[in-house]
């Protein structure tokens, strides 16, 4: 079998291997693997995000949905988060897939679709010989100088090395997929509490006009089954709780994220990990997607200049941008990830009742994982000033008796 020759190998076509892509020379020859049949499907992911940060890594529009209304619900609380200037999008991710793929189809790089990485090792001369297998059951090897590992959880390159193990802890979700009905088509609403143990359900409308209901668990803190958890949810009066219109015959989309402390380290080598393979989804809410599109583009220009001209600088300074915009971040993150997975119906009916007292800020930042001083020290006197006032409220009630 003769291998085919390229100079970077690049395994997962997610968002973070495809934004890779786009940013490399367009004459570096490059194979992207990726074990679907089709970009963008099947749906493996819920594909939140921001207004600001969708503009600002300049996707179109029309990929996006933005959300008017944020609600928060457990057990018998509800509540409307005021999230002030910061406006949640829900992302249509197959198309913007697509997108990100089309913007590497004028370079010399070619795609191969239906084809699942198994094993690659380095050989004398420090290129990496790598086995694919294609979607009839035959096999194919390349040759290339560099692998980018953008292979998700599993990160299926730095396993076959040895340079990394699989995630022990995992965020496991299902979503059901309804027509719109009745539902608000900008709004969006999360759920906690003993209904959804050791993690949290969502609710929102697509930019395709559907409306998805989902649970993300994190294992194994439970043992719970998602899909049982789903489908217990619709045996209540879930649609009258939370004011939804669920008629329709659903379809279903799953994925799982490594739900682990974030470690700094992202070049092994030739090889280097970006995305899910990097554990880049928050660690509050499991959102990553501009994450992944963001470093994935400045790894493709690193790793282009350091393919051109056989420094390492790029490479280390690729790396040193990701510790510095998230290491701190997403450990302060994980802590809040590890709290709330052992919170008890009480703590998450004190935690939803406050959000919507709290500065908005502060709850952007939770769900973002972005925690620069200053703004933690706004989240701190915030907190401080709702729990006083809701102690100042309790003692007025007892003295009106």
């Amino acid at each position: 079998m003769k291998p085919e020759e390229c100079e970077i190998l690049i395994v997962g076509g997610g968002p973070a291997g495809l934004s890779v892509a786009s940013t490399l020379p367009d004459d570096l020859p490059v194979i992207l693997v990726h074990q679907d049949r089709e970009i963008g499907l099947p749906v493996r992911t819920s594909g939140g995000s921001w207004l600001d940060e969708v503009q600002r890594l300049g996707i179109p529009e029309e990929f996006y949905l933005p959300i008017r209304q944020s609600d928060a619900y457990t057990g018998g609380i509800g509540v409307t988060i005021n999230l002030g200037p910061h406006v949640p999008v829900i992302l249509h991710t197959e198309r913007l897939y697509k997108w990100l793929a089309s913007l590497s189809d004028h370079k010399a790089r070619a795609l191969w679709l239906g084809c699942k990485f198994t094993a690659t090792r380095k050989e004398s001369d420090g290129r990496f010989l790598s086995t694919i297998r294609t979607r009839d059951g035959s096999l194919r090897q390349v040759r290339s100088r560099y692998i980018v590992d953008a292979s998700g959880w599993h990160a299926a390159v730095l396993a076959s090395l040895g340079l990394a193990e699989k995630p022990g802890r995992l965020g496991v979700g299902i979503e059901y997929e309804y027509p719109l009905g009745r539902n608000r088509p900008d709004r969006a609403l999360i759920f906690v509490g003993d209904e959804v143990p050791s993690g949290y359900g969502w609710g929102f409308p697509t930019a395709d006009g559907k409306f998805r209901l989902g649970v993300g668990l994190i294992t194994p803190d439970t043992r719970a089954s998602p899909r049982k958890v789903l489908e217990a949810l619709l045996e209540t009066d879930i649609e009258r709780r939370f004011g939804l219109d669920l008629s329709g015959e659903p379809t279903t989309h799953g994925g799982i994220l490594p739900s682990v402390p974030f470690e700094g380290r992202m070049l092994f080598g030739n090889v280097i990990r970006v995305g899910d393979s990097a554990n880049f989804a928050t660690p509050t809410v499991g959102e990553g997607i501009r994450v992944c599109i963001e470093f994935g583009r400045l790894l493709g220009e690193a790793l282009g200049r350091t393919a051109r001209t056989g420094r390492r600088w790029p490479l280390r300074r690729y790396e040193w941008r990701v510790r510095r915009a998230l290491q701190i971040d997403y450990a302060l993150g994980f802590v809040v990830n590890r709290r709330g997975a052992t919170f008890t119906q009480a703590h998450w009916d004190r935690m939803v009742e406050r959000l919507g007292r709290i500065d908005p800020d502060a709850v952007a930042a939770i769900l973002k994982s972005e925690f620069p001083p200053g703004k933690i020290l706004r989240m701190g006197w915030h907190t401080l000033v709702a729990h006083g006032r809701a102690r100042l409220r309790r003692l007025r009630g007892r003295l009106a008796r």
